[in-house]
C-alpha cells in the first residue's frame, strides 16, 4: 500500500468518525482515529512484500552456503558475491549483486555488506561478514555458521507460526461453545435460583 493511499484511507476514517460523533469531541476523535489508522496501516504489508520476504528468508541460507563454497574455491569476496547474486536472483540475489559491485568499486566491507541488512535475517548476516573481513577470519566458515543459524531461525519461525495457527483455530470453536454453555448450563441454574428467591418472598 503506497503512502498516499494509506494516508487517504486514514483521513477518510478520521473524517467519518468526526462526522458521526460531531462537535469538538468529533474533531478530537477524528484526529485521533486518523493518526491511529495511519500508524496501523503503515504496518500492513502488501501480499507481494510478504512473498518477497518469505522468498528471501528461504534463500539466504542457500546463498550463504554458495558464497562459502565460492570462497573456498578461491574466488575473492567481490567475485563470489556477484556470481552467487546473479545465480540466485530474487531479493537475495539483488542484494548480493549490489554487495559484490560495491566491494569491486572499493567500498569498505561494512558499507558493502549493508546491502544485505534489509533482508530477513540479513542484519546478522551482514554483521558477521563485516566482522570476518575486519578481523581476517575465514569468511567461508563464518558464512557456513550463518547458514546454519538462519536455518534454525527459520525453523523456529515456522514452528511458532504453526502454534499460532493452532491457537487461532481454537478461537472460533470457543466462541461457538461458550454461548451454548452459558445458555444450557448457567442460565437454567440462575433462573431456578431466582424462581426460588421470588417464591420464598
Amino acid at each position: 500500500m503506497s503512502a498516499g493511499v494509506r494516508w487517504s484511507a486514514a483521513l477518510l476514517c478520521g473524517l467519518v468518525l468526526a462526522v458521526m460523533v460531531g462537535g469538538v469531541a468529533g474533531v478530537v476523535v477524528g484526529v485521533l482515529a486518523a493518526m491511529t489508522a495511519g500508524l496501523v496501516l503503515r504496518r500492513v504489508e502488501s501480499p507481494q512484500v510478504r512473498r518477497e520476504r518469505a522468498v528471501a528468508r528461504a534463500d539466504l541460507p542457500f546463498a550463504a552456503e554458495l558464497l562459502a563454497a565460492a570462497l573456498r574455491a578461491g574466488a575473492p569476496p567481490d567475485r563470489a558475491a556477484l556470481v552467487v547474486g546473479e545465480a540466485m536472483g530474487g531479493p537475495v540475489g539483488l542484494c548480493l549483486t549490489r554487495t559484490g559491485r560495491s566491494l569491486r568499486l572499493g567500498a569498505t566491507p561494512e558499507a558493502a555488506w549493508t546491502h544485505t541488512a534489509g533482508l530477513p535475517g540479513g542484519r546478522r548476516f551482514a554483521a558477521a561478514a563485516t566482522r570476518s573481513a575486519e578481523r581476517g577470519t575465514a569468511l567461508a566458515q563464518v558464512l557456513d555458521r550463518q547458514a546454519a543459524d538462519l536455518r534454525l531461525a527459520r525453523a523456529a519461525a515456522v514452528e511458532a507460526a504453526v502454534k499460532r495457527v493452532g491457537v487461532l483455530a481454537v478461537l472460533p470453536v470457543g466462541m461457538c461453545f461458550l454461548p451454548a454453555f452459558v445458555l444450557v448450563g448457567v442460565v437454567p441454574v440462575v433462573v431456578a435460583v431466582l424462581r426460588e428467591v421470588f417464591v420464598a418472598l
